[in-house]
C-alpha cells in the first residue's frame, strides 16, 4: 500500500510539474550575481543511461538500488541562473515559511523551501565559492556543498533517480551519479570524488529577515512557471503517509518511526542523531561528537514545508540550529531564555541564528557546524551506527 501511495505521489508531483501554476511576476530589485564558467560537458559513457559500464570505477553503491523516480532527468529543473532580492525587500514569504540559510566567507544567502521544493538544487557563488545548494523533499533534507571537484567546476542536475527515496544528483560535466546526503560521486567515471559540504540550516523566515535584512533571497524569478508556495507533497511528512518507495533490505532500523524528524550530526566514524521534537521547550543540548563540543537549539515558529496544501499554513515545527559552542578559547554553555538563548558564562543573549545581540559577547557569532535537519530513514541508512539522543 505504501508503494502505491508513493507511486501516486509521484504521478501527482509530474501533474504538477507540467501545469502552469500562475505567472509569477518580477520582484522589485532583482540582482543577478555573474556565475563562473563550469567546465566543458566531457565525451565519457553517461551513468544517466549506464548505471553499469566496464568503463567506470567500482560503484559505491548498488546500482540495483537506485530506482527511477518517476520524471526523467531534468524533468525537476535545477536552478543555474539564480536572481535574488535583499531580504528587506521581500514581501512575498510569510513569516513561518523555511528557508535555507547558507554563510560562505561571510557573505549570507537565502533559499526558500517555497522554491527550492520544484528545483531541488540551486547552482550558486556565494563568498566567491562555486556552490550547489540543494534540497530533498523526500527525505527533508538540504545540504550545500562547494561545487569545485576533480579539478573541475561542475554544475548539478537532478538525475530522475532515488538511492534510499534519497535526490541522486548528476554533473553536467561527466553524468555521474551523486546522492544528495553523501555529496559522493557513487556511479560513473567520478566515482569516489567527494564534495566539500557547507554548513547550513533551514530557519523561519521572520528569523533570517531580522537577523540579515541586507542579504540575498533567492526569488521565484526562476524561468519556470511552478506554483510557488503550494506544497506538491501534501501530507508527506505524516508519519502514515510512506515513502515513495521501499527501503533495501537491511536499511530500516526500529528504534525510531521512518519519518521521526531528527537532528544528525557527524564527526569522523561518530555519529549521533538527536530526536528533534525532544527539544521542544527544552534548554539547548549539549553534545559532543568525534572530539567536538557542540550545542544544538530549537526555536518555535517555522512552517513544515511538507504539511499543508500551502507552505505558510504548515504544521509548526519550529527550527533547530547546530553550533560549535567554545568562543576563540572559552566553552560556552547555553539555556533557554525567552525567544532565543542565553550563555551562563557571560549572561549574554543569542538568536537562532547563533548571533550575540546583547550582553558582553554583543557581535559575536558561533560557528554553524554542519547537520542534517532529516527523517530517521534517511540518516540511518547513511550511518547505521549512529547513536541516538532524546533531550
Amino acid at each position: 500500500m505504501a508503494h502505491r501511495a508513493g507511486l501516486l505521489l509521484t504521478a501527482g508531483l509530474l501533474t504538477l510539474l507540467t501545469a502552469c501554476g500562475g505567472g509569477v511576476t518580477e520582484p522589485a530589485g532583482v540582482i543577478d550575481p555573474e556565475q563562473p564558467s563550469p567546465s566543458a560537458r566531457e565525451g565519457n559513457i553517461s551513468a544517466l543511461d549506464h548505471l553499469v559500464h566496464d568503463s567506470f570505477p567500482p560503484p559505491l553503491i548498488d546500482p540495483g538500488d537506485v530506482l527511477r523516480g518517476g520524471p526523467p532527468p531534468d524533468g525537476i529543473p535545477a536552478i543555474d541562473d539564480p536572481k535574488f532580492q535583499k531580504a528587506k525587500n521581500v514581501d512575498w514569504l510569510g513569516d513561518s515559511e523555511p528557508v535555507i540559510s547558507l554563510t560562505v566567507n561571510d557573505e549570507t544567502r537565502a533559499y526558500p523551501l517555497q522554491v527550492m521544493t520544484w528545483h531541488e538544487i540551486v547552482n550558486d557563488t556565494v563568498g566567491g565559492v562555486p556552490v550547489a545548494v540543494t534540497y530533498c523533499p523526500l527525505c527533508n533534507s538540504g545540504v550545500a556543498f562547494e561545487r569545485e571537484a576533480a579539478d573541475r567546476v561542475l554544475t548539478f542536475g537532478t538525475s530522475g533517480m532515488l538511492y534510499v527515496d534519497n535526490l541522486v544528483m548528476y554533473d553536467r560535466q561527466t553524468e555521474s551519479l551523486w546522492p544528495q546526503l553523501t555529496g559522493q560521486a557513487s556511479i560513473g567515471v567520478l566515482t569516489g570524488t567527494q564534495l566539500k559540504a557547507i554548513p547550513m540550516g533551514t530557519v523561519a523566515w521572520s528569523d533570517f529577515s531580522q537577523a540579515f535584512p541586507e542579504s540575498l533571497v533567492l526569488t521565484r524569478e526562476t524561468g519556470h512557471d511552478r506554483p510557488y508556495g503550494r506544497n506538491p507533497y501534501t501530507g508527506y511528512d505524516n508519519p502514515e503517509s510512506g515513502l515513495i518507495f521501499p527501503l533495501p533490505e537491511g536499511v530500516e532500523d526500529d528504534r525510531l518511526a521512518v519519518k521521526e524528524r531528527v537532528i544528525g550530526v557527524a564527526n569522523g566514524d561518530e555519529a549521533t542523531a538527536v530526536v528533534r521534537r525532544s527539544l521542544v521547550g527544552k534548554d539547548p543540548v549539549a553534545l559532543n561528537v568525534g572530539g567536538q563540543d557542540l550545542v544544538v537549539w530549537h526555536q518555535p515558529g517555522q512552517s513544515s514545508a511538507l504539511d499543508s496544501p500551502e507552505i505558510r499554513e504548515g504544521n509548526d515545527i519550529g527550527s533547530v540550529g547546530v553550533f560549535e559552542s567554545t568562543l576563540g578559547d572559552r566553552k560556552l554553555t547555553f539555556e533557554a531564555a525567552g525567544k532565543g538563548f542565553r550563555d551562563l558564562e557571560t549572561g549574554s543573549r543569542w538568536n537562532l541564528l547563533g548571533q550575540a545581540v546583547s550582553g558582553e559577547l554583543k557581535g559575536e557569532r558561533l560557528a554553524s557546524y554542519e547537520h542534517l535537519d532529516t527523517f530517521w530513514f534517511s540518516w540511518v541508512a547513511f550511518n547505521p551506527e549512529t547513536d541516538l539522543v532524546v533531550a
